[in-house]
């Protein structure tokens, strides 16, 4: 029983750790990118791209948060394989408020493309936080 307890702590402390900065990174998308009117995006440029910006921060989030809430290596396994499903749903709803609120959605509001920033900041996490 303590086991699972353990294995809850670490998903839900890394799942808040990905949340947050996933949080802020889709704050920045939304201030720095272009008018609505621009050209459509390609979807592999998309993908690409926000995998890439979701190892950045992966690598970011070590600077600030170099250990791993994750102890045990079932916990950090845990944390590879549900924290990027569970941080891009959060993600998901939040596009929903906005759309709500009647604001504009950027790729990261959408499932595939947060979930891709969010693997990648857990890959980073998994290998190199101790």
């Amino acid at each position: 029983m303590e086991f699972i307890f353990e294995v809850l702590f670490e998903i839900f402390g890394e799942l808040i750790l990905q949340v947050l900065f996933e949080a802020l990174a889709e704050v920045g998308i939304h201030l720095t990118r272009r008018n609505a009117d621009a050209q459509p995006r390609s979807g592999w440029r998309l993908m690409i791209g926000y995998s890439v910006l979701g190892l950045i921060v992966g690598a970011l989030s070590l600077l600030v948060f170099s250990h791993s809430l994750a102890h045990s290596h079932n916990g950090r396994l845990a944390t590879l394989l549900l924290v990027p499903l569970l941080a891009a749903l959060s993600t998901v709803l939040l596009g929903k408020l906005r759309t709500r609120k009647g604001q504009t959605l950027a790729g990261i509001d959408r499932f595939m493309y947060a979930y891709l920033f969010a693997l990648g900041m857990a890959s980073v996490r998994y290998c190199w936080a101790q």
